[in-house]
Protein backbone atom coordinates (compact mmCIF):
# COMPACT_ATOMS: atom_id res chain seq x y z
CA UNK A 1 0.00 0.00 0.00
CA UNK A 2 2.87 2.31 0.21
CA UNK A 3 2.03 5.53 -1.88
CA UNK A 4 -1.43 5.06 -2.56
CA UNK A 5 -3.90 7.55 -1.76
CA UNK A 6 -6.46 7.16 1.26
CA UNK A 7 -9.13 8.83 2.12
CA UNK A 8 -10.58 7.57 5.62
CA UNK A 9 -14.15 9.09 6.59
CA UNK A 10 -14.46 8.99 10.91
CA UNK A 11 -10.73 9.19 11.56
CA UNK A 12 -10.83 11.72 14.40
CA UNK A 13 -11.13 8.67 16.78
CA UNK A 14 -12.03 4.87 17.15
CA UNK A 15 -12.02 2.45 14.26
CA UNK A 16 -11.56 5.40 11.63
CA UNK A 17 -8.34 6.38 13.91
CA UNK A 18 -6.70 3.16 13.81
CA UNK A 19 -6.81 2.36 10.20
CA UNK A 20 -5.49 5.70 9.68
CA UNK A 21 -2.90 5.04 11.46
CA UNK A 22 -2.20 1.61 10.17
CA UNK A 23 -2.22 2.76 6.79
CA UNK A 24 -0.03 5.60 7.26
CA UNK A 25 2.83 3.13 9.16
CA UNK A 26 2.23 1.47 6.16
CA UNK A 27 3.68 3.84 3.43
CA UNK A 28 0.00 4.71 2.21
CA UNK A 29 -0.63 8.83 1.80
CA UNK A 30 -3.80 9.20 4.06
CA UNK A 31 -6.04 12.38 4.24
CA UNK A 32 -7.74 11.93 7.55
CA UNK A 33 -11.79 13.22 7.10
CA UNK A 34 -13.51 14.66 10.50
CA UNK A 35 -15.15 16.92 12.40
CA UNK A 36 -12.73 17.09 15.75
CA UNK A 37 -9.90 19.31 14.45
CA UNK A 38 -8.22 18.68 17.84
CA UNK A 39 -8.29 15.19 17.30
CA UNK A 40 -7.19 15.01 13.67
CA UNK A 41 -3.98 17.29 14.45
CA UNK A 42 -3.20 14.94 17.40
CA UNK A 43 -3.57 12.23 14.93
CA UNK A 44 -1.08 13.72 12.13
CA UNK A 45 1.24 14.01 15.54
CA UNK A 46 1.37 10.57 15.72
CA UNK A 47 1.84 9.45 12.74
CA UNK A 48 4.56 11.45 12.31
CA UNK A 49 6.23 10.29 15.50
CA UNK A 50 6.18 6.47 13.53
CA UNK A 51 7.15 8.35 10.23
CA UNK A 52 3.80 8.10 8.78
CA UNK A 53 2.08 10.93 6.43
CA UNK A 54 -1.70 11.92 7.77
CA UNK A 55 -2.94 14.94 5.93
CA UNK A 56 -6.00 16.33 7.82
CA UNK A 57 -9.52 17.69 6.38
CA UNK A 58 -12.15 19.14 9.01
CA UNK A 59 -15.27 18.52 7.25
CA UNK A 60 -18.87 17.35 7.70
CA UNK A 61 -19.64 14.60 5.63
CA UNK A 62 -23.18 14.96 6.01
CA UNK A 63 -22.93 18.53 4.17
CA UNK A 64 -22.77 17.28 0.08
CA UNK A 65 -21.02 20.91 -0.76
CA UNK A 66 -18.12 20.25 1.74
CA UNK A 67 -17.84 16.66 0.27
CA UNK A 68 -17.37 18.22 -2.98
CA UNK A 69 -14.85 20.75 -2.08
CA UNK A 70 -12.75 18.30 -0.44
CA UNK A 71 -12.54 16.15 -3.31
CA UNK A 72 -11.57 18.83 -5.37
CA UNK A 73 -8.78 19.05 -2.77
CA UNK A 74 -8.22 15.49 -3.35
CA UNK A 75 -7.38 15.95 -7.08
CA UNK A 76 -5.81 19.34 -7.09
CA UNK A 77 -2.93 18.23 -4.36
CA UNK A 78 -3.26 14.29 -5.09
CA UNK A 79 -4.21 13.68 -8.47
CA UNK A 80 -5.66 9.95 -7.41
CA UNK A 81 -7.43 8.01 -4.91
CA UNK A 82 -6.79 4.43 -4.25
CA UNK A 83 -9.04 3.74 -1.04
CA UNK A 84 -12.07 5.12 0.08
CA UNK A 85 -12.79 3.96 4.14
CA UNK A 86 -16.40 5.03 5.51
CA UNK A 87 -15.61 5.08 8.94
CA UNK A 88 -17.56 7.83 10.33
CA UNK A 89 -20.40 6.49 12.63
CA UNK A 90 -22.82 7.32 15.32
CA UNK A 91 -25.69 5.45 17.78
CA UNK A 92 -28.23 6.57 19.32
CA UNK A 93 -30.75 4.89 21.37
CA UNK A 94 -34.33 4.50 20.79
CA UNK A 95 -36.80 1.61 19.71
CA UNK A 96 -39.47 1.83 17.12
CA UNK A 97 -41.72 3.51 19.46
CA UNK A 98 -39.73 6.11 20.90
CA UNK A 99 -37.47 6.80 18.32
CA UNK A 100 -37.34 10.29 17.58
CA UNK A 101 -37.22 11.33 13.84
CA UNK A 102 -34.60 13.90 14.54
CA UNK A 103 -31.96 10.83 15.74
CA UNK A 104 -33.44 8.39 12.91
CA UNK A 105 -32.30 11.26 9.88
CA UNK A 106 -29.52 11.72 12.05
CA UNK A 107 -28.38 8.49 12.02
CA UNK A 108 -29.13 7.84 8.24
CA UNK A 109 -27.55 10.73 7.25
CA UNK A 110 -24.18 9.78 8.87
CA UNK A 111 -24.33 5.85 8.64
CA UNK A 112 -25.68 5.49 5.20
CA UNK A 113 -26.49 8.55 3.49
CA UNK A 114 -22.68 10.27 3.45
CA UNK A 115 -21.32 6.61 2.65
CA UNK A 116 -23.59 6.20 -0.13
CA UNK A 117 -22.81 10.20 -1.50
CA UNK A 118 -18.92 9.42 -0.47
CA UNK A 119 -18.77 6.23 -2.60
CA UNK A 120 -20.59 8.15 -5.76
CA UNK A 121 -18.17 10.64 -5.63
CA UNK A 122 -14.54 8.21 -5.63
CA UNK A 123 -15.67 6.47 -7.98
CA UNK A 124 -14.42 8.02 -11.40
CA UNK A 125 -11.28 8.26 -9.51
CA UNK A 126 -11.15 4.94 -8.20
CA UNK A 127 -12.11 3.17 -11.93
CA UNK A 128 -8.96 5.09 -13.19
CA UNK A 129 -6.80 3.13 -10.27
CA UNK A 130 -8.48 0.18 -9.87
CA UNK A 131 -9.35 1.26 -6.23
CA UNK A 132 -11.10 -0.63 -3.13
CA UNK A 133 -13.82 0.76 -0.82
CA UNK A 134 -14.04 -0.44 2.56
CA UNK A 135 -17.32 0.17 4.86
CA UNK A 136 -17.29 0.14 8.11
CA UNK A 137 -21.22 -1.63 9.25
CA UNK A 138 -21.51 -3.29 12.10
CA UNK A 139 -22.83 -6.99 14.16
CA UNK A 140 -26.22 -5.09 14.22
CA UNK A 141 -26.38 -4.75 10.16
CA UNK A 142 -26.31 -8.92 10.54
CA UNK A 143 -28.36 -9.40 13.88
CA UNK A 144 -31.20 -7.54 15.83
CA UNK A 145 -30.73 -5.45 18.89
CA UNK A 146 -33.40 -3.87 20.86
CA UNK A 147 -33.10 -0.36 21.36
CA UNK A 148 -30.93 0.58 18.84
CA UNK A 149 -33.54 0.66 15.89
CA UNK A 150 -32.58 3.01 13.34
CA UNK A 151 -28.45 2.26 14.03
CA UNK A 152 -29.12 -1.70 12.98
CA UNK A 153 -31.75 -0.54 10.19
CA UNK A 154 -28.75 2.11 8.98
CA UNK A 155 -26.54 -1.22 9.13
CA UNK A 156 -28.14 -3.18 7.32
CA UNK A 157 -28.27 -0.88 4.74
CA UNK A 158 -24.67 -0.15 4.54
CA UNK A 159 -24.41 -3.84 3.56
CA UNK A 160 -26.22 -3.83 0.98
CA UNK A 161 -25.23 -0.84 -0.03
CA UNK A 162 -21.83 -2.15 0.00
CA UNK A 163 -23.51 -5.63 -1.66
CA UNK A 164 -25.21 -3.99 -4.47
CA UNK A 165 -22.26 -1.44 -5.52
CA UNK A 166 -20.11 -4.33 -5.63
CA UNK A 167 -21.78 -5.84 -8.18
CA UNK A 168 -22.00 -2.66 -10.07
CA UNK A 169 -18.50 -1.58 -9.75
CA UNK A 170 -16.75 -4.68 -10.52
CA UNK A 171 -16.72 -4.49 -14.21
CA UNK A 172 -15.16 -1.14 -13.64
CA UNK A 173 -12.27 -2.90 -11.62
CA UNK A 174 -13.67 -1.32 -8.24
CA UNK A 175 -13.57 -3.52 -5.28
CA UNK A 176 -16.12 -2.70 -2.63
CA UNK A 177 -16.36 -4.98 0.58
CA UNK A 178 -17.15 -4.40 4.62
CA UNK A 179 -16.30 -5.17 8.05
CA UNK A 180 -19.20 -6.06 10.41
CA UNK A 181 -17.53 -5.59 13.83
CA UNK A 182 -18.95 -6.64 17.62
CA UNK A 183 -18.51 -4.44 20.87
CA UNK A 184 -14.96 -2.29 20.29
CA UNK A 185 -13.68 -0.05 23.15
CA UNK A 186 -14.41 3.23 21.11
CA UNK A 187 -16.21 6.41 21.89
CA UNK A 188 -19.41 5.60 20.18
CA UNK A 189 -21.52 4.48 22.77
CA UNK A 190 -20.65 7.08 25.04
CA UNK A 191 -20.79 10.17 22.26
CA UNK A 192 -24.17 8.10 21.85
CA UNK A 193 -25.24 9.32 25.21
CA UNK A 194 -23.90 6.56 27.51
CA UNK A 195 -22.31 7.32 30.80
CA UNK A 196 -18.88 6.17 32.15
CA UNK A 197 -19.98 3.34 34.83
CA UNK A 198 -22.50 2.21 32.74
CA UNK A 199 -20.22 2.02 29.76
CA UNK A 200 -17.82 0.20 31.98
CA UNK A 201 -21.05 -2.20 32.85
CA UNK A 202 -21.59 -2.99 28.98
CA UNK A 203 -18.20 -3.99 28.28
CA UNK A 204 -18.61 -6.11 31.03
CA UNK A 205 -21.24 -7.96 30.10
CA UNK A 206 -20.18 -8.06 26.58
CA UNK A 207 -17.64 -10.63 27.74
CA UNK A 208 -20.47 -13.09 28.25
CA UNK A 209 -22.18 -12.17 25.09
CA UNK A 210 -18.75 -12.62 22.92
CA UNK A 211 -17.94 -16.14 22.84
CA UNK A 212 -14.20 -15.44 22.51
CA UNK A 213 -15.10 -13.83 26.30
CA UNK A 214 -13.59 -10.15 25.47
CA UNK A 215 -14.72 -6.84 23.17
CA UNK A 216 -12.45 -5.88 20.13
CA UNK A 217 -9.98 -2.96 19.78
CA UNK A 218 -9.95 -0.80 16.87
CA UNK A 219 -6.37 -2.25 16.00
CA UNK A 220 -7.86 -5.09 15.23
CA UNK A 221 -10.93 -3.67 12.92
CA UNK A 222 -8.25 -1.84 11.28
CA UNK A 223 -6.16 -4.83 10.14
CA UNK A 224 -8.90 -6.28 8.67
CA UNK A 225 -9.76 -2.92 6.69
CA UNK A 226 -5.83 -2.71 5.62
CA UNK A 227 -6.21 -6.35 4.28
CA UNK A 228 -9.10 -5.83 2.66
CA UNK A 229 -8.15 -2.40 0.92
CA UNK A 230 -4.94 -4.27 -0.45
CA UNK A 231 -3.76 -6.35 -3.06
CA UNK A 232 -3.92 -9.68 -0.87
CA UNK A 233 -7.33 -9.53 -1.38
CA UNK A 234 -7.88 -8.77 -5.05
CA UNK A 235 -10.11 -11.50 -5.19
CA UNK A 236 -12.09 -10.47 -2.48
CA UNK A 237 -15.46 -8.22 -3.74
CA UNK A 238 -19.09 -7.75 -2.13
CA UNK A 239 -18.41 -9.22 1.24
CA UNK A 240 -19.61 -8.30 4.70
CA UNK A 241 -16.55 -9.81 7.00
CA UNK A 242 -18.17 -10.68 10.59
CA UNK A 243 -14.93 -9.23 13.19
CA UNK A 244 -17.00 -9.95 16.62
CA UNK A 245 -15.53 -12.57 18.71
CA UNK A 246 -18.83 -14.97 17.72
CA UNK A 247 -21.25 -12.33 18.10
CA UNK A 248 -23.48 -13.04 15.67
CA UNK A 249 -22.99 -16.42 15.88
CA UNK A 250 -25.26 -16.31 18.76
CA UNK A 251 -28.80 -15.85 20.37
CA UNK A 252 -30.17 -13.17 21.86
CA UNK A 253 -29.02 -13.09 26.01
Amino acid sequence: MREKVVIITGASSGIGRATALLFAENGSKVVAVGRNEKELYALRDEALEKDGTVKVHLADIRETTQVERFLSYMTENFGQIDVLVNAAGIILNGSIEDTRLDDWDKMMNINLRSVFFMMQKCVPHLAKTKGSIVNVSSVAGIRAFPNVLAYCVSKAAVDQLTHCSALELAPRGIRVNAVNPGVVVTNLHKRGGMEDEKYKDFLEHSKMTHPIGRVGKPTEIAELIYFLASEKAAWITGASYEIDGGRAQTCAR
